[in-house]
């Protein structure tokens, strides 16, 4: 099965309003602990195989200093000693969210959030889970390919990042 070439690229039909998503991306970013929202955006990715999404999210986390033995188990979070209570909890939550036509954002991960994170992160947790569910599915149906070049040039640190396993 070949790969489908990309179909449009939404940078060019609609650029201020893909402007208005890199500045909401910003902001959510400047309030979430950056391991924690890298976890979160590739866990998401995961669930939609957002290709492009996780290329890019995984080459991110590994420059931040997340360890790929923590992003092979990613997938498997809630079988694994390898993440903290409040990491469950936020990939419980991002689950439910990037599930809810499913799960109905359910009271259980709801609560869970509730004794390790404040009210206010609690919304910031649920903007990412809205943000990287509109990149999902904007690289989904556009067929846009991750290059992870175009990373480099972007993040010139990035070439000392290993390949990903």
């Amino acid at each position: 099965m070949t790969v489908e070439a990309p179909r449009m690229d939404i940078t060019k039909i609609a650029p201020a309003v893909y402007k208005h998503l890199i500045g909401i991306e910003q902001e959510i970013a400047a309030r979430v602990e950056p391991k924690l929202y890298h976890l979160l955006k590739i866990r998401a990715s995961q669930i939609n195989g957002c290709a492009f999404c996780l290329g890019m999210h995984t080459d991110e986390a590994l420059r931040d200093g997340e360890s790929p033995e923590r992003l092979m188990l990613l997938d498997a979070w809630a079988e694994s000693s390898a993440f903290s209570d409040k990491e469950r909890a936020a990939l419980a939550w991002i689950e439910e969210l990037t599930l809810i036509a499913d799960s109905g954002a359910s009271s259980e991960a709801f609560d869970g959030l509730k004794s390790q994170f404040s009210e206010e992160e609690v919304g910031w947790l649920t903007l990412v889970a809205a943000q990287i569910n509109t990149w999902n599915r904007i690289a989904i149906s556009s067929r846009a390919q991750y290059d992870r070049k175009l990373f480099q040039q972007r993040y010139p640190e990035a070439a000392k990042t290993p390949e990903p396993a």
